[in-house]
């Protein structure tokens, strides 16, 4: 069971600003509108040794005839029931209200860990509104600002004896360790159709319906000496679409699902083309250091020339760069064309993932062209760089060891990365660079 951490609370208390805060990243919009939030917002977190999947909410009320009412507070119950922890956001600029008394009654309900945030406490006049907090049961508030990220550590401290560890690395892939094959894309570009051709079964239901898939579907494929584990998953679509209780059930799933694979294998629709949702897609696969093929699929629905393949690759690289590593095939699961090949692309991907260069052939290889171009020199101080080696990660990740590893800059970290993409095959994968010091 992955670890779900879903921030709840009335509206405008700031739990789209803590969401972004979390996830690092701006992915939630921020407004001073009531119920700006209406739909589910998913997102990764990691702190210490754990991670886990956040989730934002909408603002929850009652007994008003707002539009989205009764499906906001639907979908809030649904995170509640599928978190793990739960977080309470008040606003100390408020104070207690009638809104927090009536929903900490609902959440003294509920036999999970509920941690009570008290947001807006940046100043010293709202941090001693805090303890009036006391008042909904709910044990000690924890005096936060989301905005600035002040007291957000001690929350997270208390958070981490409830969460799970992150898996340990695979080092060793042994027999029974089968790689796990994503399908993943917006509605309507052909998973299922993609998944019944190479299962040769219906396993999938197909319909022009969006939504038609669900749940992430696990099948176990063994043929032609291949033996993988195959997960179609339900269509990802921009969350302000996402209004039924059952599709934010299967996003969710989805994205769990992602989080589980060795290889995203993620599916546009050729005519379509990429859009924003599908560069977010791989911006997240790429961030839980999958592995990613990209799968142009409907192309026999293209008019062709000689070019028009090698012109709409380097669109593709364009749109997505600088993640520039992804390999792109063109399908077409209707004529049977270039199905088998996105497989055999997967797992020479996964092999990437899971390839070890031992050390004296890395060093051999990098120390030369370090020696040609060194990093540069910051405040005065002369870097070098003594040896490199490969280090146990969930994906292919480098250690240099240099006297001075704070002052690397980020422009000579992406050199370095494009020095071991260039010389040893890493094709599909992430490859990240550290430095430590000598």
């Amino acid at each position: 069971m992955a670890n779900v951490v879903a921030i709840v609370g009335r509206s405008n208390v700031g739990k789209s600003t803590f969401f972004n805060r979390l996830i690092e990243a701006k992915k939630a919009i921020m407004d001073g509108s009531v119920h700006t939030t209406r739909d589910r917002h998913y997102g990764y977190a990691q702190w210490g040794n754990r991670s886990f999947t956040v989730i934002d909410t909408g603002g929850y009320m009652v007994g008003t005839d707002h539009t989205f009412a009764h499906g906001i507070r639907e979908q809030i119950q649904l995170a509640l029931d599928e978190a793990n922890l739960i977080l309470f956001m008040v606003d100390c600029m408020e104070g207690l209200t009638d809104l927090d008394k009536e929903f900490a009654h609902l959440l003294r309900k509920i036999n999970k860990p509920v941690f009570l945030v008290a947001n807006k406490s940046e100043s010293l006049m709202t941090a001693m509104v805090a303890p009036s907090f006391y008042a909904l049961g709910l044990g000690d508030p924890f005096p936060i600002a989301a905005i600035n990220g002040s007291g957000t550590g001690d929350l997270l401290d208390a958070l981490l004896p409830h969460l799970k560890e992150a898996p340990a690395p695979e080092s060793d892939q042994g027999p029974e360790k089968l790689p796990r094959l994503t399908i993943l894309g917006r509605p309507n570009v052909g998973k299922s159709s993609f998944l019944n051709f190479l299962l040769d079964e219906k396993r999938s239901m197909v319909s022009p319906v969006s939504g038609t898939t669900r749940d992430a579907i696990d099948t176990p494929y063994n043929r032609y000496n291949k033996k993988f584990i195959l997960t179609d998953t339900a269509g990802i679509r921009k969350k302000s679409k996402v209004r039924e209780a059952i599709e934010f059930y299967s996003v969710l799933r989805a994205v769990r699902a992602m989080q589980e694979a060795d290889i995203c294998l993620i599916m546009i629709d050729a005519q379509h083309g990429i859009e924003a949702q599908d560069i977010s897609l791989i911006a997240l696969a790429h961030r839980y250091k999958k592995g990613i093929v990209l799968i142009v699929n409907k192309w026999d629905l293209i008019d062709k020339e000689v070019t028009t393949a090698d012109s709409y690759r380097r669109h593709l690289l364009r749109k997505l760069a600088p993640l520039d590593y992804l390999p792109i095939l063109f399908v077409s699961t209707v004529k049977k064309q270039r199905v088998y090949q996105a497989i055999e692309k997967a797992l020479a991907v996964y092999q990437n993932k899971i390839k070890k260069i031992p050390t004296s052939e890395l060093n051999k290889c990098i120390l030369p062209i370090i020696d040609k171009n060194h990093p540069p020199a910051v405040k005065g101080k002369y870097i070098q760089i003594k040896y490199c080696t490969q280090v146990t990660a969930h994906a292919p990740t480098f250690a240099f060891f240099c006297n001075h590893p704070a002052y690397i800059q980020p422009n000579y970290k992406s050199y370095l990365v494009n020095q071991i993409r260039a010389h040893f095959d890493f094709e599909g994968v992430p490859v990240q660079v550290v430095f430590k010091k000598k």
